[in-house]
């Protein structure tokens, strides 16, 4: 991995995680980039067990359409078993965590319904659960090398997406979605579970 000397902020002495909640909850594609440029690559292998996920709001097409959906976040098995979407089915913390499949969720939609019609329509996850979800992992993960850094990227198998990572600290890592259908990049942050 290539990893950049100088830390985030390190002039001022801000750590990476504190540049990160400094953008949230909601910045310029600008600000996301610049903070993850300034971030090092991050190993596979550091990406192993499930993470909870949380929108990095910049005005994206798809700013709000994974939280109002329930998305919870990623799991990572191994370089060739990774669960790229985990859904929170029921109510509340004691709903169980599923993993849907890319292919039938419903990034299509996104800027033309409002997340606040999705969230209504949430109860459509967990009455569709036992046909969108699956047991089979559905993306893989590959080094890259990607806006000048080495660094893990997460290929969806059956869609033209690339999920590429830094790492803010241990436990937390910036995404950044490139998706055929939407030129602009959505950004992410999942902790470790």
């Amino acid at each position: 991995m290539t990893t950049d000397p100088t830390p985030v902020g390190a002039e001022t002495g801000t750590t990476p995680a504190a540049a990160l909640a400094a953008l949230e909850p909601a910045c310029t594609t600008e600000q996301a980039f610049a903070l993850f440029d300034a971030l090092p690559g991050v190993g596979a292998g550091e990406l192993r067990g499930r993470w909870h996920g949380r929108e990095l709001a910049t005005g994206h097409p798809m700013d709000g359409l994974l939280d109002a959906t329930g998305w919870y976040g990623k799991r990572f098995d191994d370089d060739d078993a990774v669960h790229p979407l985990l859904f929170r089915t029921g109510r509340g913390a004691h709903g169980k965590i599923v993993s849907v499949d890319p292919r039938w969720a419903p990034m299509g939609i996104a800027g033309r319904v409002a997340p606040g019609t999705l969230a209504r329509g949430r109860f459509a996850i967990d009455l569709l659960a036992p046909v969108l979800r699956t047991r089979k992992p559905r993306a893989r993960l590959r080094q890259v090398h990607h806006r000048g850094v080495d660094t893990t990227a997460m290929v969806y198998d059956h869609l033209p997406i690339i999920d590429t990572f830094r790492r803010v600290d241990a436990d937390t890592v910036l995404g950044v979605m490139d998706l055929r259908a939407h030129p602009a990049p959505y950004f992410f942050v999942l902790e470790r579970d």
